[in-house]
């Protein structure tokens, strides 16, 4: 940016990055939505999004909400087989309590199909129905059900692989498998979206945590995806105005998700004096995969698996392997753990995405910052903000992370912007589902802490940051009240595949 004669090669290079990026990789969708390449392949272990937040629920402000998404892009109506999870596939929340970028804490998760093979008589003959249901479900009805999903949680503390481990289990009966609520088909199955809200609140679990004093809550099942993004526009070369205050699409409306979350008490995830936590998900699949569809198997296909886990899915803060990582490096990226995120470090200090925004703007007034080291992006997104979420004795990794004596913020209080509004319980000090991480990390990424003229905290000053101070949007998409709800596991119903 200080040798004006090279401009032109590099704004040459820079939108021939952006046209690779947007035609030779479909998978770049955000918040994590389809966003390295292999993902595209397995959507059932694609993590969309991660949350993590001191509960605001009443009388729970005790306790840490843990919130990891799955399976994106769910059209609704997306029958007739749905979206059940990967039974041969390993889900996984991570808790780091002590700032070494190792899990401390791991929460895994494993789902079983169960059919029940509903058969009607058809002259004379029990004939195995096509469908997933045979008639009407209900909280107190699921006898129609006729394929239905459970699941087992074990937590582990040390390694993820070779920890010490214990199953978490039914508070009522001491159980350890769950079921998990079937999709919202449509409301002729359910009769009404307030049934189906009956329905899958009987599957809002106590339960109890090896290790811990007091029970925590669960959830697993479909949810109204909580992320607000003008998708489309987004990745097709940023077509929309970075400028506008309000009036933008988001492509998700019409999309569900399947929810992961866990509401765990404060005591049983920090560590001696700390209170910060780092968090993120991870999704995993067996090396072997042997798929059998010969004579001896009946032509039936059946999937065979084995050898070690191989991670697949790695998802911390919003939006890093969309508009951060490379392309050549997204699959290396979820494959990764934070321990090693050193090999990714130019990304952060040197990243692209202000360059390409300034190609594409410039005419606007849209400036890339000029401090290297982007130092501001590393105490961001990589170390946690002094005197806010940084750990005593952190190592540089990416998570996301929650300093847990902060006081939660109910919801109509809080403020879209998290931190950046005045609103320290939200991003990047952890991430509630009303939380805009967008509009936040395009702020954060044209330098916006640099304004704030800290440099003993970020290392930049305003100078540094010529457009850090405008209020950069994804074209007006906003967030607002009305697309999360007040208590656990907070997500909105999910859509019905017909009304």
């Amino acid at each position: 940016m200080t040798h004006p004669p090279a401009r032109p090669r590099l704004a040459a290079l820079a939108v021939a990055a952006i046209c690779a990026a947007t035609l030779l990789s479909p998978a770049a969708q955000a918040s994590s939505h389809r966003e390295a390449p292999f993902i595209t392949t397995q959507p059932k272990v694609d993590g969309t999004d991660f949350y993590m937040f001191r509960s605001y629920e009443a009388n729970r402000a005790t306790h840490v909400t843990l919130i990891a998404n799955y399976l994106p892009l769910q059209d609704p109506y997306g029958g007739p087989n749905y979206f059940a999870l990967d039974p041969n596939a390993l889900y996984e929340i991570h808790v780091d309590n002590n700032g070494d970028a190792i899990e401390d804490i791991t929460f895994q998760f494993r789902f079983k199909n169960n059919l029940a093979d509903i058969t009607l008589p058809v002259g004379g003959k029990n004939v195995s129905i096509p469908l997933i249901q045979a008639g009407v479900i209900s909280a107190g009805n699921t006898a129609t059900l006729n394929l239905k999903e459970t699941f087992t949680v074990d937590v582990l503390t040390g390694d993820r692989r070779a920890g010490q481990r214990a199953a978490v289990t039914n508070a009522a009966g001491g159980g350890r498998e769950f079921t998990k609520p079937v999709d919202f088909i449509g409301t002729k199955t359910f009769g009404s979206e307030a049934n189906y809200d009956a329905y899958a609140a009987q599957y809002v679990y106590s339960v109890n945590v090896p290790g811990c004093g007091t029970p925590a809550r669960m959830f697993v099942g479909q949810r109204k995806d909580p992320f607000v993004v003008a998708l489309g526009r987004t990745f097709d070369l940023v077509n929309l105005n970075p400028l506008a205050p309000t009036g933008g699409i988001d492509d998700l409306a019409d999309k569900n998700v399947t929810t992961l979350a866990l509401e765990v008490p404060i005591a049983c995830l920090t560590a001696g004096n700390e209170p910060v936590i780092g968090g993120w998900t991870t999704a995993s699949l067996r090396q072997v995969q042997l798929l059998d569809g010969t004579p001896r198997s009946g032509y039936q296909t059946t999937e065979k698996t084995g050898g070690p886990w191989v991670q697949v899915s790695r998802l911390g803060m919003p939006l890093v392997n969309e508009v951060v990582i490379g392309l050549k490096d997204k699959d290396r990226f979820n494959g990764s753990k934070p321990k090693d995120d050193g090999q990714f470090a130019d990304y952060v200090t040197n990243p692209t995405l202000p360059a390409l925004l300034e190609v594409l703007f410039g005419s606007a007034g849209v400036k890339a910052p000029t401090n290297f080291p982007r130092n501001d992006l590393v105490t961001a997104f990589l170390t946690g903000v002094p005197g806010l979420n940084r750990p005593a004795n952190v190592k540089a990794s990416e998570m996301l992370r929650l300093n847990t004596t902060t006081a939660p913020k109910a919801k109509g209080a809080q403020n879209t912007l998290g931190v950046l509004g005045g609103d320290n319980a939200g991003f990047p000090n952890g991430r509630r589902p009303g939380d805009d991480v967008v509009d936040a990390a395009l702020r954060v990424s044209m330098g916006v802490l640099c304004t704030l003229n800290t440099p003993a905290a970020f290392g930049c000053v305003p100078g540094d940051a010529p457009s850090g101070a405008l209020p950069l949007t994804d074209g007006g998409t906003n967030i607002s009240d009305a697309l999360f709800n007040a208590t656990f596991p907070y997500l909105l119903t999910p859509i019905p595949g017909a009304k």
